[in-house]
């Protein structure tokens, strides 16, 4: 089942070093994880990354057993199956998501490849197929949403920010947001006529949407 969770702030462990480690914890670092790396060495790649992020921890050892405690997600990234298979049935027993790098089938969860663009996500799983299947699909899809799908939903999101603060019967704002949705703001960044709206011009949109 596909979700989108938010980590800000949330305990994420990843227990490896190497590539695939460094390539997990760059992703939960960009969600805002507080992500603990166990391993005895890391990347070069992996330890700038940690040095450069507050919510980054190294702990420089072999993992053991309870490393995992108060973790939300956990990742078991090494090159070793013991090891990963103990992570794995950890996570299992405290009953913690598990994304096991080396064996799918062994925890519960995958990380899907993503195409980020501004507020957009958009994630791709083969299903088992392989990452390589995954990343060739994420360049197609790449192809058909450039910057201006970032630009569009960034003003989509200050809009709905912005239609949930200053109007608060239910109904009305309900019909804003979807008028919102059905609106060409999107033609309008494509072609080169769109401008950042103002406060005021917030306000004017919403009282002309509630005039119709």
């Amino acid at each position: 089942m596909p979700v989108l969770l938010n980590l800000t702030g949330r305990r994420c462990v990843v227990i490896g070093g190497g590539p695939v480690a460094e390539r997990k914890a760059m992703m939960l670092v960009a969600a805002g994880a507080e992500t603990v790396v166990v391993s005895p060495a890391i990347t070069d790649g992996l330890l700038r990354l940690l040095k450069e992020q507050r919510q980054g921890v190294w702990i420089e050892r072999e993992y053991r057993h309870g490393d995992l405690a108060g973790a939300f997600l956990a990742f078991a990234a090494t090159d070793r199956t013991e090891v990963n298979a103990a992570v794995a049935a950890e996570a299992e027993a405290e009953g913690i998501p598990i994304n096991d790098a080396g064996d799918g089938a062994r925890g519960n969860m995958i990380t899907p490849g993503v195409l980020r663009r501004g507020g957009l996500v958009v994630a791709v799983s083969t299903s088992g197929a392989g990452p390589a299947a995954a990343r060739e699909l994420i360049r197609e899809i790449d192809q058909h949403f450039g910057e201006d799908y970032e630009q569009y939903i960034d003003f989509l999101s200050s809009m709905r920010a912005f239609i949930k603060e200053r109007v608060s019967d239910p109904g009305r704002r309900k019909r804003l947001l979807r008028r919102l949705a059905e609106s060409d703001i999107l033609t309008s960044i494509r072609g080169g006529g769109f401008h950042r709206w103002d406060e005021a011009a917030m306000i004017a949109w919403i009282e002309e949407q509630t005039e119709e």
